[in-house]
């Protein structure tokens, strides 16, 4: 039967902020169905799912098999034949192919039936979307009519401009609802509000902002959907890195619609938002690639207390192996603060010495190595050994392994290739090492809803406090190789998210000299970063997809203005010339 198109006074939408799957098309219809079920137990006349739902966001390049979209569309007529039970309507997203051409589409799915279709109009090719390269934009989509009430349905980017929202107000939409494959970075969730809200300023309409949630490779989608009325006020709020399918009830009021009952989440944001990110980042990568847990190397130091903190809050502590490998560098204080930290959070800890596996490396290359001073490569071969094992404890008992490096090393090549860059995923890959030590100070007081480790101080205040270091050598510090963090993230973040002239950065107070060193850093470890794990994206620009550097780069900025150049600056040392900054 096909429902009725007479005018209504009340609708009541189902948000379905579900966890999606990218490539299991099967398990996602299963969960749109879960989903469905929840929304007719509250009487909902439609459940709307985010962005490209059945196929999961971001495909990529499976978007392009012919056998992958035809399963996404099989799947939509599937869920399309089960509404004609008289429960609730569904909104889905998916790849749709007409003309020969592939399109992000949203398809109503009523009476079973497919009764609309509405395709993407604007496809974002910036930071990391490339949907250009797939997809084909639709044309100006008009309103659908649903049950007695026109909806407008603007997909993601398409609230982004003015354009679509003002075609579908025009052409006489009532509701918007929008379905969003939106993922997190600090600062985003003022952004969205922002955007909505002008979009709702300019048609006058309510806005329905469905936002995908979970993990999805270095991408993070964070839920925090909401609601934005035509007046701008704000309807209601999900939680953010929550699963839910909630309640959203619109009514018709003096000749528009608007939001009478919805959940009022509070916004979660900064350094917390920031933590959950991560932690969901790690949960769903372990999940979805069927990973019975996760092991990590604990160093007594702040980047593997912080890992071994999101690994407890992600997955439970008993699917966490910590494994301390000391060397004769190591100190009692690092044995110490590892071991407590690990029965602080309650894992699994183990102690493995790695003497005697270096000294047999270095007995091996002796007859290479005579003659020459001991330095940086004998420093490596300690990460080397450490990376071996604790890929073989991966290897033999099936647990992910973690690996540790946070932003700042990643960015200056601080970090050994095929020694403590060895891991599958890195929940800090994005976050610099001032970060590192606010989160460990943070979830000592706190922890995001539904984490799985314990309450209270879980990380030493001693690993906050001591001065980072390697322990590569007899009394090694971070600082003697590194500017201070502070600085040294300052102009990180100048150089990575802000592309500034090394001018300006000047201008903040640091020395010249210092600002192209580290640039060069920087542009020197390009071949270790391509060869590093993925790990979680929490900024506004990321080292993988976001930042597309050639590793092949001549190009220094001197720092001073063109008409004057400075022909003082040494010639480059070749790539290579500097073992821990070049392995």
């Amino acid at each position: 039967m096909i429902p009725s198109t007479a005018p209504v006074d009340r609708l009541v939408l189902a948000l379905a902020q579900v966890n999606c799957l990218v490539g299991d098309i099967d398990g996602n219809l299963d969960r749109a169905r879960n989903a469905r079920k929840k929304a007719a137990e509250f009487g909902a006349d439609l459940v709307m799912f985010s962005e490209l739902f059945l196929a999961g966001y971001p495909p990529e390049d499976l978007v392009l098999r012919p056998a992958f979209q035809e399963a996404c569309r099989a799947a939509a007529e599937a869920l399309a034949r089960e509404t004609a039970d008289g429960g609730p309507a569904a909104l889905i997203g998916l790849p749709w192919m007409q003309d020969g051409f592939c399109h992000n589409a949203y398809a109503l799915l009523d009476g079973g039936r497919i009764a609309a279709v509405r395709f993407k109009v604007d496809l974002p090719n910036y930071g990391v979307f490339d949907e250009k390269r797939v997809f084909r934009p639709g044309p100006a989509p008009g309103p659908v009519a649903f049950r007695g009430v026109r909806l407008g349905l603007p997909i993601c980017e398409d609230v982004w401009g003015p354009e679509v929202v003002e075609v579908l107000h025009e052409t006489g939409a009532e509701i918007l609802l929008s379905p969003n494959g939106s993922p997190y970075w600090r600062g985003k969730d003022a952004e969205r509000l922002a955007v909505v809200t002008a979009r709702a300023a300019e048609s006058g309409l309510p806005l329905v902002y469905l936002n995908q949630i979970g993990g999805q490779d270095e991408l993070v989608f964070d839920g925090g959907s909401f609601i934005v009325n035509g007046d701008c006020s704000l309807g209601g709020r999900l939680p953010s890195f929550v699963e839910t399918v909630a309640k959203a009830a619109f009514e018709r009021r003096d000749g528009g619609w608007i939001c009478v009952e919805a959940p009022a989440a509070p916004v979660l944001e900064d350094d917390r938002a920031d933590y959950a990110a991560c932690v969901l980042g790690l949960r769903d990568y372990v999940a979805k690639n069927s990973f019975p847990g996760v092991a990590l190397g604990m160093s007594g130091g702040v980047d593997s207390a912080l890992c071994a903190a999101m690994a407890a809050d992600a997955l439970g502590p008993d699917r966490v192996h910590a494994i301390m490998l000391p060397y004769r560098f190591t100190s009692p204080e690092s044995l110490k603060d590892a071991a407590d930290c690990a029965t602080a959070l309650g894992l699994r800890y183990d102690l493995l010495p790695i003497a005697a596996a270096v000294e047999g490396v270095e007995t091996a290359l002796a007859p290479l190595f005579h003659g020459l001073p001991r330095g940086v490569t004998e420093e490596n071969i300690q990460a080397r050994v450490r990376g071996i094992l604790l890929m073989s404890v991966s290897n033999k008992f099936g647990p992910m392994l973690v690996t540790t490096g946070n932003k700042s090393e990643m960015s200056v090549g601080y970090a050994t290739l095929y020694g403590d860059m060895n891991g599958g995923f890195n929940p800090i890959k994005d976050l610099y090492k001032t970060e590192v030590f606010r989160l460990c100070a943070l979830r000592n007081g706190w922890k995001p809803e539904g984490a799985l480790g314990p309450d209270g101080l879980v990380i030493p205040q001693n690993i906050i406090d001591k001065p980072p270091t390697a322990e590569l050598r007899e009394n090694q510090k971070d600082q003697d190789s590194l500017p201070p963090y502070e600085a040294l993230d300052d102009m990180l973040e100048c150089l990575v998210e802000r592309d500034m002239r090394i001018s300006d950065i000047c201008a903040r107070g640091h020395e010249l000299e210092l600002v192209r060193k580290i640039e060069r850093m920087l542009y020197l470890a390009e071949y270790k970063r391509r060869q590093s794990a993925p790990g979680v994206k929490v900024t506004r620009k990321n080292f993988g997809r976001d930042r597309r550097y050639p590793i092949v780069n001549r190009f220094r900025d001197p720092g001073v203005p063109p008409h004057a150049p400075d022909l003082s600056i040494a010639p480059e040392a070749p790539m290579g010339s500097s073992e821990r900054f070049e392995d």
